[in-house]
């Protein structure tokens, strides 16, 4: 079972996710929808060229990666710092917009839509590593 908390101080914001055991109980649907992220983070290609997130986004988007020559910042803080501006797209983005948009170009796939399970879980397996991470809207990434 997951937990949310937001806690705000003088400097900013936490985004916290702790995990606690369900003591023999079935996984919450949180639980269900952070693994199913994960699994889709790591194996879905939605139909494109046959990459990946985890292609680009290496070890599960918490390191840096690489695309080509290009490099690629870890995922760790993208859960709290959506929305932000995006020079590319000229406007801000959500995170489940910045979702759709690598997945239609990077994988060459077709986007899961806005509020569909993949999306959806994709959103939360981001959140959840996201732990501890400074709540930052519009900042950059890590």
């Amino acid at each position: 079972m997951f937990s949310i908390r937001v806690s705000s101080a003088a400097f900013g914001a936490t985004l916290l996710f702790a995990a606690a055991p369900s003591a023999g109980a079935a996984d919450s649907p949180l639980d269900i929808a952070v693994a199913k992220g994960a699994r889709l983070f790591a194996t879905a290609t939605f139909d494109g060229n046959g990459r990946t997130c985890e292609t680009c986004h290496q070890n599960g988007g918490k390191t840096p990666g690489q695309i080509g020559d290009r490099k690629l910042p870890s995922l760790l803080n993208a859960a709290a710092i959506f929305p932000r501006f995006s020079r590319g797209a000229g406007q801000v983005v959500t995170l489940e917009g910045q979702l759709q948009t690598c997945v239609r170009g990077g994988l060459g796939g077709t986007p899961p839509q806005l509020g569909s399970p993949d999306l959806v879980a994709l959103t939360a397996y981001l959140g959840s590593i996201a732990n501890g991470q400074q709540i930052k809207i519009g900042g950059e990434p890590k």
